[in-house]
C-alpha cells in the first residue's frame, strides 16, 4: 500500500512525551502518524504507601458515611478498586453499591468512563474540569450538613476547594488514593533540555500538572524557558495550561474541548502539520 504525506502528517516531527501514566499509548497515537517520539516520563504514579488511612475511608464510605462523591481523576477510581482488590476484596460489593446510591460528582469526562465500566454513571459532571469549575458546579447545589467524600491525588491538600465545603456548611472527607513519584533519572531530563535548546524538538506534550512542576524544580530559571522558547508547547487541557502559564510559559496547542490524549494528538497534528518544516 502506497502512504502520502496525508496519510503521516507528522513525518519527521520529533516530539517529546512526559506522560508515564499512558506513555505506550500517547507514544502509538503519534508514531502511527510519523512522529519521532522522545520518551521522557517525568512523574510515575504508585499506590499509596501506607493503605491504612485509605482502607479506613473505604470502610467509611461502604457502611454509608458520605451523601456525596467528588472523584477528581479516573485512576483515583481505579485505585480505590484496585486498594479493595488487595486488601480488602470483600468490600467490593458494598462499594459498588454506594457508588450508585450517592450523588457523584465527577470532575470532567475521566471518572465517568471509570464509573462506566462498573456500569454507573456521575450525578453531576463538573465542566470545565478544574478545580474553579468543580467549585463552580458546587456552588448550585445545597451541602448544608452534607457528608463530602473528596477523591484527591498525590499529597495536593486542595486548599481553595476545602475551604469552599467548609464555607458552604459542608463535612469534608478526603482521600489520597495514590502518590507521584519521579520517574526519569535527572540525566535524562536534562539531555531533553539540551536537545530542546539546540532546536532538535519540535515539540513537548505536557499531559498532567506534575509533570509541568516537577520539570520546572528540576531545572527551572531561564534555561528551562529559553527551551521551551525554541520548542512547540502542548497541554492536554486547562489545569497544565494554567501551570505552564504560572512559570511564564504560554502554551501554544490546547485542544478546546476534550481533554485527553486523542484530541491532544489530532491538535498536535493540526498545528504541526500546517506549518513548514
Amino acid at each position: 500500500m502506497t502512504h502520502t504525506d496525508a496519510d503521516v502528517p507528522l513525518q519527521n516531527r520529533r516530539i517529546a512525551i512526559p506522560e508515564s501514566r499512558e506513555l505506550d499509548l500517547f507514544a502509538s497515537l503519534l508514531e502511527r502518524r510519523g512522529a519521532t517520539v522522545l520518551r521522557c516520563p517525568l512523574v510515575d504514579i504508585r499506590e499509596t504507601p501506607d493503605p491504612v488511612p485509605v482502607l479506613t475511608w473505604l470502610h467509611a464510605f461502604c457502611a454509608g458515611g458520605c451523601d456525596d462523591l467528588l472523584l477528581f481523576t479516573g485512576e483515583g477510581v481505579r485505585r480505590l478498586l484496585s486498594l479493595i482488590e488487595h486488601h480488602a476484596p470483600d468490600l467490593h460489593e458494598s462499594f459498588v453499591k454506594q457508588l450508585a446510591s450517592v450523588r457523584t460528582i465527577a470532575r470532567g469526562p475521566k471518572p465517568g468512563r471509570v464509573l462506566r465500566e462498573l456500569g454507573l454513571k456521575p450525578s453531576l459532571v463538573a465542566d470545565p474540569a478544574t478545580t474553579p469549575g468543580m467549585i463552580a458546579l458546587l456552588q448550585t447545589l445545597d451541602l448544608q450538613g452534607r457528608r463530602v467524600g473528596v477523591q484527591l491525588y498525590g499529597t495536593e491538600p486542595n486548599t481553595a476547594l476545602m475551604e469552599f465545603l467548609a464555607t458552604a456548611g459542608a463535612q469534608a472527607l478526603p482521600v489520597w488514593p495514590y502518590v507521584y513519584a519521579d520517574a526519569a533519572a535527572d540525566a535524562e531530563v536534562f539531555a531533553l533540555i539540551e536537545s530542546m535548546q539546540q532546536g532538535r524538538v519540535d515539540a513537548i506534550a505536557f499531559t498532567s500538572l506534575q509533570q509541568v512542576e516537577r520539570l520546572f524544580r528540576l531545572v527551572g530559571g531561564e534555561r528551562l524557558k529559553q527551551a521551551l522558547a525554541q520548542t512547540l508547547v502542548a497541554a492536554i487541557g486547562p489545569v497544565v495550561a494554567d501551570a505552564l502559564r504560572a512559570h511564564g510559559v504560554q502554551p501554544q496547542v490546547v485542544p478546546e474541548q476534550s481533554y485527553y490524549l486523542k484530541p491532544l494528538t489530532q491538535a498536535l497534528i493540526e498545528r504541526l502539520s500546517s506549518s513548514l518544516p
